[in-house]
Order: structure tokens, then C-alpha cells, then sequence
């Protein structure tokens, strides 16, 4: 059997079991928030619009990542990158924080990109999340995390965009793994992050549209949606243990939005929120699969 059918076969399995995590989350969550008493006035059309907001938000964040490989003189066309970047999106349901990193950084590889800016991209792209992540956190809702969990990663994101980004450090690492490695160009760092900072703000907004479509109206603030969803996500990010955050967000949701919303209303956003990732993200890594693959083509 060619490598190229091993892959392919590889692929599938491992298409198949993210699809049965996804599916195993997707009907936990569901009971878990049928079993919630709160007082819902359902309007799908706000509903609605909040999955078109986080839609939008991945091709933002997208086109921030191939900004990044822009940076190192490396091309991909975008129908190529949003078919990468959300199949690899789903490793996030597998147990540990590695896969979707590991995924972007082979699928990218197998496009054309050089091994290296594939990995680095991969990377730096958590890290300008992170930082930019704390960021926000910081403006919107100061008191929504620990200020040291924060602090800590705000200094990971900055040192390993300095490590990409410094020439000398760039130099040290083409010695010691003996090939030649550019670093990243500061501009692309710069538009990645402002891309990224914007997408934490889309977050927040279709999280507060949710809000709006599960009861109707809310006393919940556009900026305390959007701090309040930053906090989550990033503690969730920074729970190595919990797969794509799993639990750990729902926790830091309820315990910020209690005061707001109460407690049912608190425990129904978060888990709806869980929902509406989760079918935002297989919806598009399902469109991804349906995207012919294509080598060489600059965007």
C-alpha cells in the first residue's frame, strides 16, 4: 500500500474518531441542558446569527494564520487553509492539547509548507491567542481570572513570539537542528494579532447573540460577553488535562455570569455554548472536507 493511501486511510480514522467525541459531547451536553430549569423564550433567529458571527470569526482567524506563514515567504491558497485549518480544529476533542496543533502543522506540511513554518505557524498562533487573549480579559473583565494565571500567560505568548521572531535566536536554532530557518517577519505577527484580537470580540458578540436567543433579553453587557467568554476559553486552554477545555470553561461561565444572569440561566449559557461550538466547528470542518485540495497556489 502507497504512503499516500496510508495517509488517506490514517486521515479517516482519525476523522472517525473525533466525529465519535464530537458526537459523544454534542448528546452529553444536550442532556445536560434539557435537565436545566430556567425559563427560555427561544428566538432561533438571534440563535441564528450567533453561528454566523463564529463562522465568520474562523475565516478572520484563518486568514490571520496564513498571514503568519505570509511572514516566512510561505504560500497557501485560502480554500486550502480553511480546509486545514478546520479538520485540524476537531483534534481539540481529543484527549490532550497537542493534536490540533500536530494536525495544522502535518496538513499544512502536506500542502507545500515547509516543515519548519508549518510547526512555527501552528505555535505561534496559540501564542498570539493567548497573549491577545489576556489582553482583552484584562480590558473587559479584569477581575474574571486569576491576574497570575494571566501574567503567566501573557510572558509564554510573548517569549515565543520573540523566539520566532528575534534573528539571533532564529540562528541559534538553524545551528542546532542544522538547517536553515527564517524568522518571522514582525509585520505578520503584528496583522495576526490584530486579526485575533478582533476575533475575541466576534467571540464574545455571538455569545452575547446566544444570550439574546436562549431567554430573549439579557442583562448581560456586550463587554462582559466578551470578557467573560475570553476568561473561559483561555483557562480552558490552559487546562491541560480537559480536551478542548471541556468542563473547565462551563466552569469559569457559571461562576462569572451567576451574579448576572443567576445560576439557571448561568448554567444554561454555558452549556449552550459548548453546543454551539461544537456544531459550528464540525459544520465546518464537514464544508473543509468538501474543499479540493490544492499545492503551490499563492493568496
Amino acid at each position: 500500500m502507497s504512503r499516500r493511501a496510508l495517509f488517506w486511510m490514517g486521515q479517516a480514522v482519525l476523522v472517525g474518531a473525533v466525529g465519535a467525541f464530537v458526537w459523544r459531547s454534542l448528546a452529553r451536553h444536550w442532556e445536560e441542558f434539557r435537565a436545566v430549569e430556567v425559563a427560555f423564550d427561544p428566538q432561533p433567529g438571534w440563535i441564528a446569527l450567533s453561528a454566523l458571527v463564529v463562522w465568520a470569526t474562523y475565516g478572520g482567524l484563518i486568514e490571520a494564520w496564513r498571514r503568519i506563514l505570509a511572514g516566512w515567504g510561505e504560500r497557501l491558497p485560502y480554500a486550502t487553509a480553511v480546509r486545514i485549518w478546520t479538520i485540524s480544529n476537531l483534534g481539540r476533542y481529543l484527549p490532550g492539547k497537542i493534536w490540533s496543533v500536530a494536525g495544522l502543522a502535518v496538513l499544512a506540511q502536506r500542502s507545500g509548507v515547509a516543515p519548519w513554518a508549518a510547526a512555527g505557524s501552528a505555535i505561534i498562533m496559540q501564542a498570539v491567542a493567548l497573549g491577545t487573549g489576556v489582553a482583552v480579559v484584562a480590558a473587559t473583565a479584569p477581575g474574571a481570572a486569576s491576574p497570575l494565571s494571566l501574567a503567566l500567560a501573557a510572558l509564554v505568548a510573548a517569549c515565543v513570539v520573540a523566539v520566532l521572531v528575534w534573528p539571533k535566536t532564529m540562528r541559534l536554532a538553524s545551528r542546532a537542528l542544522g538547517r536553515e530557518l527564517r524568522p518571522l517577519h514582525p509585520a505578520a505577527v503584528t496583522i495576526a494579532a490584530l486579526v485575533t484580537t478582533l476575533s475575541w470580540v466576534a467571540y464574545g458578540v455571538a455569545f452575547w447573540l446566544l444570550a439574546r436567543g436562549l431567554f430573549g433579553h439579557t442583562s448581560l453587557s456586550l463587554a462582559s460577553a466578551v470578557g467573560v467568554f475570553a476568561a473561559g476559553y483561555i483557562i480552558g486552554l490552559l487546562a491541560l488535562v480537559a480536551p478542548g477545555g471541556l468542563g473547565v470553561r462551563e466552569i469559569i461561565f457559571i461562576g462569572l455570569l451567576a451574579p448576572i444572569l443567576g445560576s439557571g440561566a448561568a448554567v444554561a449559557l454555558g452549556i449552550a455554548s459548548r453546543i454551539l461550538l461544537t456544531i459550528t466547528e464540525a459544520g465546518a470542518a464537514a464544508a473543509g472536507l468538501l474543499t479540493r485540495e490544492r499545492k503551490g497556489a499563492s493568496g
